[in-house]
């Protein structure tokens, strides 16, 4: 059974009006709780649980300490590609939008990897649009086998593929899927999906699983904050990461939280997302789901980003652009939309330095998997 059969048997409808009738009695219960169910998660989603957001965070920022040290891992998006063949009505790379494009050649990609490299970087996620005929399964394979040496962690942002694709890409050194539902509510998807292999809903929901059958160690979820009813979709993300965590127990599943920023197009979200939202959705997530990875972008402020860094964030991109070519030739092409913290690697490691936890740049190695020479050599490249 896949996770769109799971869904199927749900109704958006009524799973929000399951959250929005929550009473605060019913939240104290789910907070004294030891482990939390799925009516728990719905308690501390709702309405009702907002009086009691100071309580909440607190122990979802004992229980991130708990699990994953006072540490923050650090990451950067590199960019490849803003050609695409969709078209996303909030997507600034829309097929529709009369933009730069710009797909980097091999040697493009490899001196953005070199500058990302030399901003103290290890871990990378590599982004494209969706345009397999520009950018195939050969492209990216070639592409993590040139920057294996320069990266310790190397995960893709990409179209939907398929299993067989998918381990060609770990065959040549990718070990992380990341890949957004943007929202889970099927009559919402279709009418922001107007075109393009994307509007397969079915397609796309599956992909994550996929992704576990083809072995990939990290699977990244997230749905398009400002899309739909933010507690309706935390519910369903959530039921996705429990789905994948059963079956594919030996991948690490993280969460991500993109919040609608603007982008070429000029879309407005219909259920904007404050930051008293976002932060009952994160540390709702951390108690319902104690190991998973959270994972906050430079969507957000450098204010707000700081403040989340003790209540349950386990990674960070910094230093990050959006646009093809953007680490070494600015403005070259179209970028995917505007980030709000412009700070550099350097301020952002300091800042978490300041609140008392550790950036992590590196923190996975191939060597743990390999024990031969290969290993040991991918793992002296990757400390360079």
């Amino acid at each position: 059974m896949s996770f769109y059969d799971v869904i199927e048997g749900y109704s958006w409808e009524e799973v929000r009006a399951e959250i929005y009738s929550r009473t605060e009695a019913e939240v104290e219960r789910s907070l004294a709780a030891d482990i939390l169910r799925e009516e728990d998660l719905m308690n501390l989603l709702s309405p009702a649980a907002e009086p009691f957001l100071e309580e909440i965070a607190q122990r979802s920022h004992r229980l991130t300490e708990q699990r994953f040290g006072k540490t923050i891992n650090m990451f950067a998006p590199l960019y490849v590609s803003n050609v695409c063949t969709n078209r996303c009505a909030y997507c600034g790379f829309n097929a529709g939008n009369a933009v730069e494009r710009l797909t980097l050649t091999l040697d493009q990609v490899e001196e953005e990897a070199r500058a990302i490299h030399g901003l103290g970087f290890r871990n990378v996620l590599l982004v494209s649009g969706e345009a397999p005929q520009l950018v195939p399964v050969e492209y990216f394979a070639e592409v993590a086998h040139r920057l294996r040496p320069l990266f310790s962690s190397i995960s893709v942002e990409i179209y939907p593929m398929a299993v067989e694709d998918y381990r060609t890409l770990i065959d040549n050194g990718v070990d992380g899927l990341v890949v957004f539902q943007e929202t889970y509510r099927r009559d919402l998807y279709g009418r922001v999906h107007c075109g393009g292999r994307k509007r397969d809903y079915r397609w796309r929901l599956e992909t994550p699983e996929r992704g576990g059958e083809a072995g990939f160690r990290r699977i990244g979820l997230g749905t398009l904050l400002g899309l739909a009813d933010w507690r309706t979709e935390t519910l369903f993300l959530a039921l996705h990461a429990c789905h994948l965590l059963r079956r594919f127990w030996k991948s690490h599943v993280s969460i991500s939280f993109p919040r609608l920023r603007p982008a070429a197009g000029g879309f407005q979200p219909d259920f904007p997302v404050s930051d008293r939202n976002m932060v009952q959705m994160l540390t709702a997530l951390r108690l319902f789901l104690p190991d998973a990875g959270l994972v906050l972008s430079t969507r957000e402020s450098p204010f707000f980003r700081d403040h989340l860094i003790s209540l349950g964030v386990t990674s960070m991109s910094a230093g990050s652009r959006t646009d093809p070519g953007g680490y070494t030739h600015a403005d070259a092409a179209e970028a995917q939309f505007q980030i709000s913290d412009e700070r550099s690697p350097s301020e952002v490691a300091e800042v978490i330095r300041s609140k008392g936890y550790d950036p992590v740049w590196k923190d996975w190695d191939a060597a743990f998997l390999v024990g031969d020479e290969e290993g040991a050599a991918c793992a002296g490249a990757c400390s360079r």
